[in-house]
């Protein structure tokens, strides 16, 4: 039986296709190549039941594949190393306005094993699951750089709610379709909340995960007013808005609320 259709048996192939590195010196576009034609070959869409995802042009911007179903784009990033907690992204400004306009990709984040070429890790970071707080303005490029003044950024998987860091892979073994899609289909009622509010919402969410247990009292959720301050200066009504902030998320369905100032995480 060929690797391929083992793969498609027993779940992803998780050994990326080596010999679309040839031709190219550098590890990092060797990595880039390889990474987005195992994708295309063997990546599912979590938005839809989709089975596969298809390659973009190399030249399209903030996006490698896309659903050919429902249209999701997404971004692959891989790596060799650990999954940072903060990883490189494009232009401040860019990454800024699309959170805003609603227009990122899905994010996945792969780590493969630089003597095998096999994948190890995969997260899949929804693309209406990034507060604006998540992206770290870098300092601009210095004068003699080719891009004089340019300004990047970072995404701080800290500032990510755990629910959106969905796991494809775990150390060499991939989760079912069925999983990855619940996951996914969990944080969708987020999908429909307006940016700005948004970010409130999935920072609140970020913070109650934080406590460590499944239930939670409101004044518990009042621990973080002090980092939710520091996000968002301008705001002088902390404690308010995480009491609003937890009834959006009773609504979407990740909350129960089991009585007066009492909370329970779905």
């Amino acid at each position: 039986m060929g690797g391929r259709k083992l793969g498609k048996v027993c779940g992803m192939n998780l050994q990326m296709p080596l010999s679309l590195a040839a031709g190219y010196k550098s590890r990092c576009q060797q990595a880039r190549v390889v990474s987005e034609g195992w994708g295309a070959k063997e990546l599912f869409c979590a938005n839809c039941d989709s089975s596969a995802l298809s390659q973009l042009a190399i030249n399209y911007k903030c996006a490698d594949l896309i659903c050919p179903k429902c249209n999701a784009p997404f971004q692959l990033k891989a790596t060799s190393g650990s999954i940072a907690h903060t990883i490189a992204d494009g232009a401040y400004g860019t990454m800024v306005s699309a959170i805003r306009a609603d227009r990122t990709p899905n994010l996945l984040l792969l780590r493969y094993d630089k003597a095998s070429w096999c994948v190890r890790d995969l997260l899949l970071i929804p693309h209406f699951a990034f507060p604006e707080s998540a992206i770290i303005k870098r300092k601009p490029l210095c004068d003699t750089a080719r891009r004089a003044g340019w300004v990047g950024c970072n995404i701080s998987l800290d500032r990510i709610a755990p629910d959106a860091r969905i796991s494809m892979v775990i150390e060499g073994s991939s989760r079912p379709a069925s999983r990855v899609r619940e996951d996914y289909r969990k944080l969708k009622p987020l999908r429909g909340i307006g940016t700005s509010e948004r970010g409130w919402t999935l920072e609140v969410l970020n913070a109650v995960r934080k406590l460590g247990k499944a239930e939670f009292t409101t004044h518990d959720a009042y621990s973080f007013d002090n980092d939710l301050q520091k996000l968002h200066p301008g705001n002088r009504n902390v404690r308010p808005k995480i009491r609003q902030r937890l009834q959006v998320l009773r609504d979407a369905g990740i909350l129960l609320h089991l009585g007066r100032n009492l909370w329970r995480l779905v």
